[in-house]
């Protein structure tokens, strides 16, 4: 497990390019469309499937937040929707990539986080195109978006932003610092998912599904690319 952890400390090696386009595509572009098949299929059980009946019975809990809501929590969570949004993730993205790149140096690991929400989108936009999930019948504290409500796309997103984030924070050396960086990316998706929850856009299958999406995106991501001892020979060579 630690290897995994500290894979790109233990070798710091450029890739050569052909490498790295095949890794990119077998490593993490083939992976993640077999992955986008689950996701659909679940969207097609709670919606025309035999989870039907559990997909409305949701509501139930929908409707415990909008009688739950009030000024405070209605402005809170409008800021961590905000923080799932599209501008806010990219935005944020090419900030750290940029940084991450000057830092150290490596173009391969500092894309992991732009990779992982690339994955992430993918897999997000396909499933929408193919599941029509409408939104909770609740009063919306946000604007609808033309995408169906499953997965969700701020949760997703969140997910694997900053769950990139916190694999990349394990190379901050203060020990305080490093936790308490770690603790706010891996908190961050979650409270995502809870104010779009809050705030009537999405149901809980819709967060849950759109975590376990960003975490498949991190994961692969954070391993796309191969580190043999083969390839650090034609790298030294």
């Amino acid at each position: 497990m630690s290897s995994v952890l500290t894979r790109w400390e233990a070798d710091t090696s450029a890739p050569p390019k052909r490498v790295a386009a095949r890794d990119v595509v077998l490593r993490a572009f083939l992976p993640m469309a077999a992955w986008w098949l689950v996701v659909a299929a679940g969207g097609w059980l709670l919606t025309d499937g035999p989870l039907e009946s559990f997909g409305h019975s949701e509501e139930s809990i929908n409707r415990q937040f909008e009688d739950s809501r009030t000024s405070i929590l209605n402005h809170i969570t409008l800021v961590f929707s905000w923080v799932g949004a599209t501008a806010s993730i990219v935005g944020l993205c090419l900030v750290v990539v940029a940084l991450v790149w000057w830092r150290t140096r490596q173009w391969w690991y500092s894309v992991v986080p732009l990779l992982a929400i690339t994955l992430q989108s993918l897999v997000f936009l396909f499933a929408t195109l193919v599941i029509d999930r409408e939104r909770p019948d609740v009063e919306r504290l946000d604007d609808s978006p033309p995408t169906s409500s499953y997965p969700s796309g701020h949760t997703g997103a969140a997910t694997a932003l900053y769950f990139s984030f916190a694999l990349m924070a394990l190379r901050i050396r203060h020990r305080v610092l490093r936790t308490v960086v770690m603790t706010v990316c891996v908190a961050m998706p979650f409270l995502v998912a809870w104010a779009r929850l809050y705030r009537g856009m999405h149901h809980v299958s819709d967060v849950s599904v759109a975590v376990l999406n960003g975490l498949v995106a991190v994961l692969l991501a954070w391993a796309w690319l191969s580190r043999s001892g083969s390839e650090k020979n034609q790298t030294r060579a």
